[in-house]
């Protein structure tokens, strides 16, 4: 066997492992960032007060209208995420929040690493590495073992087929 032949076969081995396992990507980095959002969610509904006064002292307006807000879309959007429901869209939210908090809690600390002014980079800044797990969980959607892969799938089933699917056409 040449050295040609075994680099072709060890490719093809490998890009069907990684073929065979890429459900895994969406699928732990929709439950990491479920669990993580569902347990903050919990935490700023917890102790609301709080949460309110947060968010006034970072000069968020309406603070308790978007404590009210950011807090059940954490807590119900980490649930959606966990099962994969409206992924795309519960993501995209859970970004903007992140956008906010780097705009306002973790300021200093985004900035400082963003122009490596400080000892931390940019993965030290927890909002900021949410914000590209969300970003890619929108772009590239919630994988197949989720519940909205499920929907797709059965919304194709109960649907007419497409025509190139559809057969000949009916005797009559």
């Amino acid at each position: 066997m040449s050295a040609l032949s075994i680099v072709r076969r060890g490719t093809r081995l490998g890009l069907g492992a990684a073929s065979a396992l890429a459900f895994l990507p969406p699928l732990l980095t929709r439950l990491v960032m479920g669990q993580a959002f569902f347990l903050t969610g919990r935490g700023k509904l917890a102790n609301f007060a709080g949460t309110v006064d947060f968010f006034a002292g970072l000069g968020i307006p309406a603070p308790e209208l978007n404590a009210a807000f950011v807090s059940r879309l954490e807590f119900y959007g980490g649930i959606a995420l966990v099962v994969g429901l409206l992924t795309r869209l519960v993501a995209a939210g859970l970004a903007t929040t992140m956008v906010v908090a780097l705009a306002t809690a973790d300021r200093q600390s985004f900035l400082g690493a963003l122009w490596m002014t400080g000892e931390q980079g940019l993965t030290d800044v927890v909002p900021f590495v949410y914000l590209l797990f969300l970003a890619w969980l929108a772009i590239a959607g919630p994988g197949p073992l989720s519940l909205d892969a499920l929907v797709k799938r059965c919304l194709r089933l109960g649907g007419a087929p497409a025509a190139s699917e559809a057969g000949p056409p009916p005797e009559g």
